[in-house]
């Protein structure tokens, strides 16, 4: 006999959160269910913004003080001194007006919070230029940013901007490269460090709040971009061993990525990518033999080692990535690990051969070759194109290598790439029937 699903009894919904423990307690849901359900109401009870119109406000607040600014530009020559003083803290006092509206008046609406803070970000650097000029105050390019973003630094947390975060990213990751590459004479990019620190307990504040909202995902690139760009300024007398940094930079990037706590996909999680490109670009430069020739070639005392900025670098990173790494086997067993997981203390011993054989080039060619392959197996064991077809490139990206350092017949390339063509095409031909078959 038939019997209908019970009817629930009407009640407020949102009295269902309040409920949880009972029901938990009661065996009706797993208290990882709970989790989710108490997750789904918290976000519920924000209040909901239209996201064009958020964008939109950040646009118009850019595009009106590009105005003002072109605007006062064209009759700046006539005006005079003082008159240009008031110009020059005009934007300054209409973004700070503009904030304090926003922060008293609307301290719900998003749109209003980030194009107010964004307008006050860009009009602080306006002021300051326009101060310089006027005054003909002397300084460098790398003096200027430094001091702008020192001065908007705060208005992080006290607008609760996203967007203010993202442009004090973009302005610190260039005044680290202004100072430490670009600049002359060059000098040393700690402020950067100090300023990114500052920023980190902001960008994690969001993380737990929704780790799967757009502002969190731009976070999720932007910072380790920023980290690869600027850990070379840190080199200082071994600068070989940045390599050694730079991997464990990587894998640490891609034991955080593939996390279970970071949001999964292409476009959301830049640390996964990113960690695993940049490990297998930097394996790629390593895989000639001019670099393992020089190294070999070069006398470095251990006390030199030990003493040196890029011995403590490599320490801390491979030190941090190591905990992570042992985590994950706690978690999963090591067997269920990713080959990108493991290379950064795989090549620590190869680079040490490195200083006494040139046989590390060998080595670097299988690690890459071993990367593919175990990349293009995982991608045709859970049918996913996209794995299966990256293994497939770092292969062929191998065989490229080889074929401007070997001494092969064009014959005998030609038919090289013939055969890892055809591959691509009968193993992504292979997967899309077995998925067919699911």
């Amino acid at each position: 006999m038939y019997l209908p699903y019970p009817k629930p009894i009407k009640h407020s919904t949102m009295d269902l959160p309040d409920d949880l423990p009972e029901l938990v307690k009661a065996g009706v849901i797993s208290e990882d269910t709970a989790a989710a359900i108490a997750s789904y109401y918290n976000n519920k009870k924000e209040p909901s913004t239209n996201k064009l119109f958020v964008v939109f406000g950040i646009l118009g607040a850019i595009l009106v003080g590009l105005g003002i600014i072109l605007i006062i530009a064209h009759n700046w020559d006539d005006l005079s001194r003082s008159l240009k003083t008031v110009f020059a803290f005009l934007p300054l006092l209409i973004g700070q007006l503009l904030c304090a509206f926003a922060f008293l008046k609307k301290p719900g609406n998003v749109a209003w919070r980030e194009s107010s803070s964004v307008f006050l970000f860009f009009a602080v650097g306006a002021s300051i230029g326009l101060v310089s000029q006027i005054y003909n105050i002397p300084g460098n390019l790398s003096t200027y940013l430094l001091t702008w973003m020192l001065l908007t630094l705060p208005l992080i947390y006290v607008m609760q901007s996203p967007m203010t975060s993202l442009l004090c990213l973009v302005g610190i990751t260039y005044y680290a490269c202004e100072t430490s590459y670009w600049g002359y004479p060059t000098s040393d990019s700690y402020p950067y460090w100090g300023m990114l620190v500052a920023i980190l307990p902001f960008y994690y504040q969001m993380f737990r709040k929704n780790p799967f909202s757009n502002f969190v995902r731009f976070h999720n690139w932007l910072v380790p971009l920023s980290l690869i760009t600027v850990l070379g300024t840190l080199s200082n007398v071994l600068e070989e061993f940045m390599f050694i940094a730079y991997l464990s930079l990587f894998g640490l990037f891609y034991l955080l990525g593939t996390g279970t706590w970071m949001p999964q996909g292409s476009s959301k999680n830049g640390y996964t990518i990113l960690g695993s490109l940049g490990t297998i670009i930097l394996l790629l430069f390593l895989s000639f033999n001019e670099f393992w020739e020089h190294l070999f070639k070069k006398e470095i005392q251990l006390t030199e080692i030990l003493a040196s900025q890029e011995f403590i670098l490599i320490l801390l990173l491979s030190c941090a990535a190591s905990l992570l790494l042992y985590q994950r086997i706690q978690q999963k067993g090591i067997r269920n690990l990713s080959l990108f997981s493991l290379v950064f203390l795989v090549f620590i011993p190869i680079f040490v051969i490195g200083t006494m054989a040139t046989i590390a080039v060998v080595l670097v060619n299988v690690l890459i070759f071993l990367l593919g392959v175990f990349t293009i197996r995982e991608g045709s064991q859970h049918h996913h194109l996209g794995l299966l077809n990256y293994g497939l490139l770092i292969i062929t990206a191998l065989i490229v290598c080889r074929f401007f350092d070997t001494d092969l017949s064009f014959v005998a390339r030609g038919l090289l790439f013939v055969g890892v063509g055809a591959g691509f095409f009968f193993a992504n031909y292979w997967t899309i029937q077995k998925r067919k078959e699911k």
